[in-house]
């Protein structure tokens, strides 16, 4: 399946509200606001996938899928399947963040334990019960009520006002009082926030933005905004002057009170690993901690240290040493050999390469686990190579074979395949073995299917083939 992922505009974010609203992870992560505030730090991307929506973004290098938010259940295992497809095309290491909890059975039965998991303390988003916010009920918010009773003793004249997008220059000036404090504190994590928080005032309308605002004596001292997911209000800023005590419980209750009547939760987001908004987010009494997952799956070459030795009964396969660089130059370079190999090298090389270059390629290529290249012998003589190669997320990769000229047509090239894929299956655990070769290429078609390879597709180019153990 071809994705083609896009940068995230305004009317992408609007035209995919449904799924935003619809979604029933309790994650801030998947709201509109969320995504268009935190767009120009992660250079979040999407695409529609199987009925479904996949983000993609890009930080610090890597490249990272959030699970794709769906509309009808079932629709997100196709996408993931159609994710691992593309990046297997693309050569991309597939890597999902911000994994719901509530799909994490799901990703264990795609992956088993072939994956490494990380759950950050720092990201996990703060959910509270909505009605305890709108109350401060008890004895654990006695604490709150305290800070309310001064607020409104210090400053009886204060007012709670919502506000619009036609408010946006009013909410501007309050955030430009309150950057200095902001800025203090020297992070950059600190200053992409108030960037994200300014980003999003056009918009205040157009994502239908819940906005309130604590005023004393005519003045702004404290903005909230959020917007409802599903059965939870998620806070999006919350922000006040300093100055004046207990300021921050009053604008966490008006904002409650006047909009979270209709929802089961609060969601007040993540602490980012900031200490003192750490304990702020603790003392208010959190019901759950909303844990994101990172998955990196694994295949099964990430577990290869190094090359076997494989033998069978006229061949042995090996690892390619320098000794052999001449006889791998002549392979690589012989433009017969390599016309139906599906990579020419004279495509991103320009000028004369040496023996040493196709070395260097072919360790780079191990070193990463992009494949495994082996030498085919006769004897002590390097007549060819076998590769194992485009490894996928459960238990699958692919077979191809080339020999030098002198060695063709007898049978070699067949002998190789086998013991490559006797070696995939019963020492890796491969569960499928994969093939294809170009449809002018008759002779290697033959050779696949003496290998026991079975046909199970076309297009304009190839035939393809499979083999599990069981066949």
């Amino acid at each position: 399946m071809n994705i083609e992922f896009k940068s995230l505009t305004l009317e992408d974010i609007i035209s995919m509200r449904q799924y935003f609203r619809c979604c029933k992870w309790l994650l801030s992560d998947y709201s509109a606001a969320f995504k268009l505030m935190w767009q120009k730090h992660f250079a979040i991307q999407f695409a529609y996938v199987e009925n479904c929506v996949v983000f993609r973004e890009i930080y610090q290098g890597r490249t990272y899928f959030h699970f794709p938010m769906e509309l009808n259940d079932g629709d997100a295992e196709r996408a993931i399947d159609a994710v691992e497809d593309y990046c297997r095309e693309k050569n991309i290491r597939i890597h999902f963040t911000c994994v719901p909890r509530e799909k994490m059975d799901s990703m264990l039965d795609r992956y088993g334990m072939e994956m490494r998991i990380t759950n950050h303390r720092r990201w996990r988003d703060y959910l509270y019960n909505a009605s305890d916010f709108i109350d401060y009920p008890g004895k654990k918010f006695s604490g709150q009520r305290n800070h309310v009773n001064k607020f409104k003793k210090l400053f009886p004249q204060y007012k709670f006002r919502q506000l619009n997008g036609d408010d946006r220059a009013i909410i501007h000036d309050f955030l430009k009082k309150y950057e200095v404090r902001q800025l203090s504190k020297g992070t950059v994590i600190a200053k992409e926030e108030l960037e994200s928080v300014y980003d999003l005032l056009p918009y205040i309308d157009d994502l239908q933005l819940l906005v309130g605002a604590i005023e004393v004596d005519g003045e702004i001292i404290a903005v909230s905004m959020g917007e409802i997911c599903g059965e939870q209000l998620i806070v999006h800023v919350e922000k006040a002057l300093t100055g004046y005590d207990g300021v921050y419980p009053v604008m966490a209750n008006e904002f409650a009170r006047h909009f979270a009547h209709d929802v089961k939760y609060i969601n007040r987001e993540d602490d980012a690993g900031d200490a003192g908004l750490r304990k702020s987010k603790l003392q208010y009494n959190p019901v759950r901690l909303i844990e994101k997952y990172d998955i990196f799956p694994r295949r099964i070459i990430d577990r290869v240290a190094h090359f076997p030795v494989l033998a069978s009964s006229r061949l042995t396969i090996k690892e390619i040493t320098d000794v052999d660089a001449l006889g791998l130059y002549r392979l690589e370079y012989d433009y017969e050999r390599n016309k139906y190999w599906g990579y020419n090298w004279r495509e991103h090389f320009n000028g004369e390469p040496t023996p040493d270059y196709f070395m260097q390629c072919m360790r780079e290529d191990f070193k990463n686990r992009e494949e495994m290249p082996m030498g085919i012998y006769l004897g002590r003589t390097f007549i060819g190579e076998v590769v194992l190669h485009n490894f996928g997320y459960r238990g699958d990769c692919e077979v191809g074979v080339r020999l030098l000229p002198d060695f063709e047509g007898q049978g070699y090239a067949r002998e190789a395949v086998l013991a490559a894929m006797n070696y995939a299956f019963f020492e890796l655990n491969v569960e499928t073995v994969r093939a294809k070769c170009f449809k002018q290429n008759i002779r290697s078609k033959n050779m696949l299917i003496s290998c026991g390879l079975r046909p199970c597709g076309e297009d304009e180019t190839f035939f393809y083939f499979k083999k599990t153990a069981a066949m």
